[in-house]
């Protein structure tokens, strides 16, 4: 849809910046995409460089179509909605935000983030889309009905499981904390990589890769085309053959003496058979199994239907380990009947629920939200100053026979409501001159804690509220949407404007 950021090469050769997404996510270092260097500038990393310029480009095509075709304007009428994999933290969304901003599809809106721009998660949308177009084919148009969405896309994995708890209108809410990793069709790829390392020399594919790119992607395109889709573990016998001499034929340059002699002996065929494509795909497949029984195990109750979305999901060998694996435990296992579309148009509808919403608020009506409550991954509270008593560690008393201890907000795995709010009251100066209150948000997997710097704690964000005449304030958080807000009133009940900034340091929310 759109012109990817490109790099020049020392060779003129043009070459696309690819999965610059997988710099975003709880990815190890090691295993992220290498980015052109001169993609970096004074404001952002690389990787927000290249999503910033996706994303004006995609822009460019949206206004375009809106603006000259529909009559629409853009900035005043249209909601933008970003599908995320379920493992983005605050920051990585925040980051998306930022080069949504960069890149004008979105104002700046001081100390308030844009209306504008709204997020769910790919395997949510996915729900979505499948609620209304799959439940009634298989009789589970049901109040009450459980159902996974597998989305197996290139890069991550994500997995939700749903109940329907509204048909008129339709709306669901979240069984399980929903989970992903990094076991998309992309690491399969990978894996093919490394064969032709072994074949024909880790420095003959870094050279073809550097200086000759297109032909490097043309032999992934050909391993895709020719063995990685058409597999199916069905025929042992499986056997493929890439003609390097066409596929790629700068190698021939690049590939030393003894590997040279060798192909030209085999008249430069590389052989793949049926344990190669195997020892590829089920190292993949086993994660994506293992998260499937985790969400399983998690449902209480019976999950009647598992939908697979996104392009992964049609290849007929991840169909066939997955029907193995669950049929005797999930009525239906089926696979979207545009698995790539899914995501896309399932966010297209929550787009329209968000809006359908904010016209009822207007006349007074109660809001019905397609995604009616989600599930908390982690423990959430604030650092407070509290009087140290006598069961307390006595090393971690502070000034004035004081303690720094965890207050709760709210505990993991409960189910929220998208705009239930968490309150906490009675919070005052500790000086008559202090013009601001300001709290430290923290997060846990775990579900219990009760210090700030416990193993596993993460600071999320500094809340600040500034302070008038009326000394005392009312907070809080709202974790149910896909972007933490924080709120806040005087005693006399009147909203007071806050600032929650996020901790650089908070990895993965």
């Amino acid at each position: 849809l759109a012109k990817q950021p490109k790099s020049k090469r020392a060779n003129n050769e043009t070459r696309p910046v690819e999965l610059f997404k997988l710099h975003l996510g709880n990815l190890q270092k090691e295993n992220r995409p290498k980015l052109p260097v001169e993609l970096r500038s004074e404001e952002s990393e690389s990787h927000e460089k290249a999503i910033t310029d996706y994303l004006r480009e995609i822009g460019k095509l949206i206004k375009e179509t809106v603006e000259t075709r529909k009559g629409v304007d853009f900035k005043e009428n249209v909601l933008l909605v970003l599908t995320v994999p379920a493992e983005y933290s605050e920051n990585d969304k925040a980051t998306m935000r930022e080069c949504a901003r960069k890149a004008g599809l979105i104002d700046l809106i001081k100390n308030k983030k844009s209306q504008k721009l709204q997020f769910t998660t790919e395997p949510e949308a996915a729900a979505i889309y499948c609620m209304k177009n799959k439940l009634q084919q298989y009789n589970l148009l049901t109040i009450g009905t459980m159902f996974m969405i597998v989305d197996c896309g290139g890069g991550t994995v994500d997995l939700t499981t749903r109940k329907l708890i509204g048909i008129k209108p339709f709306q669901l809410g979240e069984v399980t904390e929903r989970i992903g990793d990094f076991c998309g069709s992309t690491f399969i790829d990978n894996e093919f990589v490394k064969f032709l390392r072994r074949k024909l020399g880790t420095r003959a594919i870094d050279r073809l890769k550097e200086n000759n790119y297109g032909q490097f992607q043309y032999l992934i395109q050909e391993f895709c085309r020719r063995v990685k889709e058409p597999f199916t573990g069905e025929d042992m016998e499986f056997r493929r053959e890439l003609d390097i001499e066409v596929t790629a034929p700068m190698l021939l340059e690049y590939v030393d003496e003894d590997t040279r002699e060798i192909l030209e002996d085999n008249e430069w065929l590389i052989e793949i058979n049926y344990e190669d494509v195997i020892s590829w795909f089920d190292p993949i497949i086993s994660k994506i199994n293992r998260m499937i029984n985790i969400q399983l195990l998690n449902t209480q109750g019976t999950c009647s239907a598992m939908f697979l979305v996104g392009g992964f999901s049609e290849s007929k060998y991840l169909q066939k380990r997955i029907m193995q694996d669950f049929q005797h435990r999930v009525q239906v296992i089926s696979v979207s009947n545009q698995p790539v579309a899914a995501v896309v148009r399932g966010a297209t509808m929550y787009g329209l629920s968000l809006k359908y919403s904010s016209v009822a608020k207007k006349l007074g009506n109660r809001k019905e939200y397609v995604i009616s409550t989600r599930k908390l991954n982690f423990t959430y509270g604030i650092k407070i100053l509290s009087r140290w008593k006598d069961h307390h560690p006595p090393n971690r008393k502070v000034f004035n026979d004081r303690i720094y201890l965890f207050e709760t907000f709210v505990q993991r795995g409960k189910e929220v409501e998208v705009d239930e709010k968490f309150i906490s009251k009675g919070y005052t100066p500790l000086g008559s001159t202090q013009t601001a209150l300001k709290f430290e948000l923290f997060k846990t997997p775990e579900k219990d804690a009760n210090y700030h710097d416990e193993p596993g704690m993460e600071l999320v964000g500094t809340l600040r509220v500034p302070l008038d005449a009326n000394r005392k304030v009312t907070f809080g958080f709202s974790f149910g949407q896909m972007e933490i807000t924080a709120f806040a009133k005087n005693e006399l009940g009147q909203n007071v404007q806050v600032r929650f900034e996020l901790s650089k340091d908070s990895v993965y929310l």
